[in-house]
């Protein structure tokens, strides 16, 4: 969480049109604070990536022709620190005017950049803007937006979620109705949220009823979910879980944090959605 008085925070100010590279406008936000709010402490019970897709990335050529490409990011969960998605946003397009002499110098310059304000070595995956490997997959698992509950206003709440303790499944469900608001500018961020685990039933109607509560939490995307991964952890308490949620996109990003047990497990690509 942030407060207003962040000082270089430049969410929900107004910002002019940056025509130079600008690496010092990355705003990196420490994810401990947040976590600190969960009760976690240095050994996280997840491990996992916040996957970033960047639609609005391009350079200048040798010659000062445009180079467009789709951007994946990959910061990993163990990171210190978010990278706010605002200020990513303008130090991309502060991009747009420099000229690289090939992909791979832009590449280069882009990761150094984005790692030193995330804290740890970030990966970035470029691809052409028709690339096949950018189609949005289809969900595998049962979806919850049929079940009917009692809506109620107010926070989200670990003890909505309702499990039959003793009957073990293992199952994956997601909902298209998660929405949270960011926690600067109160905005509405919309998201599919997608999870599978092992562990006591969870009742399906009292987790799309926690998913629902989150409509007018204010929390940053990776915050959100790492959140709803605690609760559900503890709740049923698993022996795997694996979450991922896929915001659509704003301002060219969309990002899909993934949170699991297990650190084998992949996180998976974008949606349609986004």
């Amino acid at each position: 969480m942030t407060s207003g008085g962040d000082q270089g925070l430049l969410l929900g100010q107004h910002t002019p049109i940056i025509q130079e590279y600008s690496p010092s406008i990355l705003y990196p936000i420490p994810r401990h604070s947040a976590r600190q709010n969960l009760g976690l402490g240095h050994v996280l019970p997840f491990q996992g990536v916040d996957l970033w897709h960047a639609y609005e990335l391009s350079w200048l050529d040798i010659s000062g022709k445009p180079v467009v490409r789709v951007g994946r990011f990959s910061v990993p969960a163990s990171s210190p620190n978010i990278v706010e998605s605002k200020s990513f946003k303008l130090y991309l397009n502060s991009l747009n005017n420099s000229q690289f002499s090939c992909t791979e110098d832009a590449l280069r310059t882009i990761t150094t950049d984005v790692s030193a304000v995330a804290g740890a070595d970030i990966s970035l995956t470029l691809y052409a803007v028709d690339d096949s490997a950018l189609t949005g997959t289809l969900l595998q698992g049962e979806c919850l937006d049929a079940c009917t509950f009692d809506s109620g206003r107010g926070e989200p709440d670990a003890m909505q979620l309702e499990v039959h303790r003793g009957e073990i499944v293992e199952e994956v469900l997601y909902s298209h109705l998660l929405r949270s608001l960011c926690p600067v500018t109160g905005q509405p961020d919309w998201a599919t949220v997608w999870l599978h685990y092992r562990g006591s039933a969870i009742i399906h109607r009292s987790l799309l009823r926690y998913i629902v509560a989150y409509r007018e939490h204010r929390e940053f995307h990776e915050q959100c979910l790492e959140r709803m991964f605690c609760a559900i952890s503890m709740r049923s308490e698993v022996e795997f879980l694996h979450m991922q949620a896929f915001y659509t996109r704003r301002g060219g990003l969309d990002i899909s944090p993934f949170r699991t047990t297990d650190g084998n497990a992949q996180a998976l690509p974008r949606l349609n959605r986004q």
